[in-house]
């Protein structure tokens, strides 16, 4: 009864958003879009940034994610069942997920960070932080962050979307955006569903949202609610070469507000996010090996505020505070809470009129571990319009999850004694920009003290339990080259090298060698007079398997301004490989299309 009203009163909040909009007098006026980020990165980011031209040939945001060097383990060919995501050889957990530069990590479980109420209507970009330009977001950054930035409501239009593919898949979207003079709203709506490439493989998958800004003389008020849903066959997903016939069902509810305020210089932004999530998991669907059956529910609490002012001589000051609680009600893992309080701050100034200096520092203190102090020094030199040099030093650390403090099942255990993960981040970087070619390269090294992750000291050990393994090493390059050779082609590439190494006495690891040894994606983009197409390559190694070369085409085709037919292909050589050893990945699958925006 009580996620009946809870329900009921989300949908009826976005009826009564809408309703109210639809009652004003909307300017047709385009106006452009603004990006204003909270912190300055001095080290090189990995960006994606909206294009109007692309947006039909992707179908999730998860997907575009595929051009960058971030290691994607998708159980599904559009990541909208489950994503796990892996930066610089960290475990999925050392990923930190940001939206709108907050937090929105799942405490139960790093599996559910995908699980995000957005469809591709609602993204203005997304940022990819390797390393050490993460740290100042907070604890699970060991790897790096991605941040998604919101699409505020700009303009006047509607989107209508759908396609059907091979293993009974399709998808269909709309979005409704509206505005005028000072206020926008867009509403959002998208229903997937498909069968299955193999067994137990179908999922059912709907998400719905409400973006909401209004602006004003000293600054402006964001808003954005949504809510997603999911069903879905997850054979093996959790106990690789076991066999398991699994099931399982996940809501999730996502409330994020802030404002920016303009204090004659001093830049003022306030924030509150929730995030709810139900969890229901059930080992063996056809109950002959096991009746197992969980229930989770996980609330995310985090409201905190932000200053930050340009100085003459120390250059952007920022520091901000932050309040944060996560409370988990499991009928396997128990009710737990706990709670943070954190404070931080950050600088960016010019030395000299061609060195950059960027620092940051940052406090948890978390009621049932340790206080952590993180923080992180970086510096660019600019040797000309066209060559510039980084090199950055962090320190970063990760609170165990609800899951690796207490879940129990037939063949895993969790290990209440955990301590928390600590990392040092080194890193040196190069880039070139002349405007028609981009390149550029980091050279990282990462320590890691008492890294988490599930093992077996034998192979006679009955279940998988986790536990703090003392020190791993881990190093590697990052390189990247884009180019856009005419009007008509452009090519984006990039290649990732990572080797780690643990001392751990011999143990055994549930899901393997799980980090990349090499990632290479070369993507090449033509834009015609009629529409585009994109042709796009990738190659994953990881250590003691062989690696996979996948292919991935899409076009697109200009029936007139408002309407456009597309058609993709995804494992086009059709690829037998696992992204995770003893779980299924599909082969070839289709997809045709048709988009209208008016």
């Amino acid at each position: 009864m009580l996620k009946l009203k809870v329900r009921a009163v989300f949908f009826s909040f976005i009826l009564l958003f809408i309703s109210s909009y639809a009652r004003a007098d909307f300017s047709q006026e385009l106006e452009p879009i603004v990006i204003t980020k909270s912190r300055v990165h001095l080290l090189h980011p990995f960006t994606l940034s909206q294009d109007a031209q692309e947006t039909a040939l992707f179908g999730s945001f998860i997907q575009e994610l595929q051009k960058l060097p971030l290691d994607l383990q998708s159980r599904s060919p559009l990541g909208t069942v489950q994503t796990d995501f892996s930066l610089r050889g960290s475990t999925f957990q050392g990923v930190l997920m940001l939206l709108n530069g907050q937090r929105i990590n799942d405490p139960q479980t790093a599996h559910h960070n995908s699980d995000i109420p957005l469809t591709k209507e609602d993204i203005q970009g997304i940022e990819v932080i390797p390393g050490v330009g993460s740290s100042i977001y907070g604890p699970d950054a060991i790897g790096g962050a991605i941040n998604i930035n919101i699409k505020e409501p700009e303009a006047n239009h509607t989107v209508l979307e759908s396609a059907i593919g091979n293993y009974q898949s399709g998808y269909g979207l709309f979005s409704l955006s509206r505005k005028n003079d000072t206020s926008g709203i867009r509403f959002s709506l998208q229903r997937d569903e498909s069968t299955g490439f193999y067994t137990d493989t179908d999922s059912k998958a709907f998400t719905t949202s409400l973006s909401a800004k209004h602006g004003f003389d000293r600054g402006k008020f964001n808003f954005f609610m949504g809510y997603q849903e999911k069903e879905f066959g997850a054979y093996d997903f959790y106990t690789p070469y076991s066999g398991y016939l699994s099931k399982e069902w996940t809501k999730t509810y996502l409330l994020n507000t802030g404002s920016d305020f303009d204090m004659d210089g001093l830049i003022i932004r306030p924030n509150v996010i929730w995030r709810r999530h139900y969890d229901k998991f059930e080992l063996d669907k056809t109950h002959t090996r096991s009746n197992y059956l969980n229930h989770h529910r996980t609330d995310m609490y985090t409201p905190g505020i932000y200053f930050q002012k340009e100085t003459r001589n120390l250059g952007k000051l920022g520091a901000g505070f932050e309040y944060g609680q996560e409370i988990i009600n499991s009928t396997n893992l128990g009710k737990h809470d706990r709670q943070h309080k954190s404070v931080f701050f950050d600088d960016s100034v010019n030395l000299f009129e061609n060195v950059l200096f960027g620092l940051s520092a940052r406090i948890d203190d978390y009621d049932s571990f340790d206080e952590v102090a993180t923080g992180s020094i970086s510096m660019r030199y600019i040797l000309d319009k066209i060559n510039s040099f980084s090199l950055g030093l962090s320190k970063s650390t990760r609170i165990p999850s609800f899951t690796e403090l207490y879940y129990s099942d037939p063949v895993t255990l969790g290990n209440p004694g955990l301590s928390a993960e600590e990392s040092l981040n080194y890193q040196l970087g190069y880039d070139f920009n002349n405007g028609a070619y981009q390149a550029g390269m980091q050279v990282f090294f990462r320590e890691e003290e008492d890294f988490i992750d599930w093992v077996k000291r034998s192979p006679l050990q009955a279940k998988w339990q986790v536990e703090n393994i003392s020190n791993a090493q881990v190093s590697g390059l990052e390189s990247y080259f884009n180019s856009r050779l005419n009007d008509l082609v452009k090519i984006e590439s990039n290649y990732a090298y990572i080797n780690k190494r643990i001392q751990d006495d011999g143990l055994l690891y549930k899901y393997g060698p799980n980090y990349m040894r090499h990632l290479v994606n070369i993507y090449s983009i033509f834009g015609f007079d009629f529409g585009q197409q994109v042709i796009g390559f990738t190659y994953k190694k990881k250590p003691g398997r062989r690696g996979w070369l996948i292919m991935n085409t899409a076009f697109s085709y200009d029936i007139n301004r408002n309407c456009k037919l597309f058609f993709k292909v995804s494992n086009l050589l059709n690829v037998e490989y696992q992204e995770i050893a003893g779980i299924p990945q599909p082969g070839r699958s289709f997809e045709a299309g048709v988009r209208f925006k008016w």
